[in-house]
């Protein structure tokens, strides 16, 4: 037997399902307070619990806008893509991973997402960060990056990047400067790591973070 939603909760799935007819992407939990004149974010995320309960929508709860309605709610708009999560990466020294080869092949997660999220990117993968040397990024232990296969980088640019002579990758903010790479870590306790150009080969540019619930 299907429960009657309250007025609240009746409220927030229109509000929902508007929100997605005019932005093709989900609301956040504040867009939803502010629609819906709620109280706090802390009442919007009760009754989006009570609405996952009951089979109204699916929530990832550690991404803003990780809303999808269920069953006759659900819009033809919403659009979600599953990518892998394949390993982790270091934030503070290199960590090893597998070989390059394999980057691709050793699928033993996977996430469903908005595809909104990954902005139209393909073969979008996800790795673990571990380490806190990207901190000032605002991406710490157990945070889920996303990245987009690549072999460039622009000066600045968040990356994975394959160190070949120690066999491993670490996640750093990419420079090139006269023939040398720098790895530049987003913690000012942290120093960079320089490394030769031709011994380094960026293996993923970052389209995005999930925040870990941890």
């Amino acid at each position: 037997m299907v429960k009657k939603l309250s007025e609240r909760q009746e409220s927030i799935l229109v509000f929902i399902r508007e929100f997605l007819d005019e932005h093709s992407y989900p609301p956040t939990v504040r867009d939803i307070q502010t629609g819906c004149k709620v109280s706090s974010t802390s009442v919007v995320d009760y009754n989006l619990r009570i609405l996952q309960r009951d089979g109204y929508l699916k929530r990832e709860t550690e991404v803003s806008r990780g809303i999808e309605l269920l069953g006759p709610n659900k819009p033809a708009t919403q659009d979600f893509v599953t990518i892998p999560i394949l390993s982790n990466i270091a934030a503070g020294e290199p960590l090893p991973v597998h070989t390059q080869e394999n980057w691709n092949h050793e699928n033993t997660e996977t996430l469903d997402l908005p595809n909104f999220l990954i902005n139209g990117k393909e073969n979008v993968f996800g790795v673990r960060v571990k380490g806190q040397s990207m901190i000032d990024a605002f991406i710490t232990d157990g945070d889920l990056v996303l990245l987009e296969p690549a072999t460039t980088a622009s000066n600045g640019e968040m990356v994975a990047a394959w160190i070949k002579d120690n066999q491993e990758v670490t996640l750093k903010h990419f420079f090139l400067e006269n023939g040398i790479v720098r790895l530049q870590p987003a913690n000012p306790a942290m120093d960079p790591i320089y490394v030769p150009a031709d011994k380094v080969t960026v293996q993923g540019r970052v389209v995005g973070v999930i925040r870990s619930v941890n």
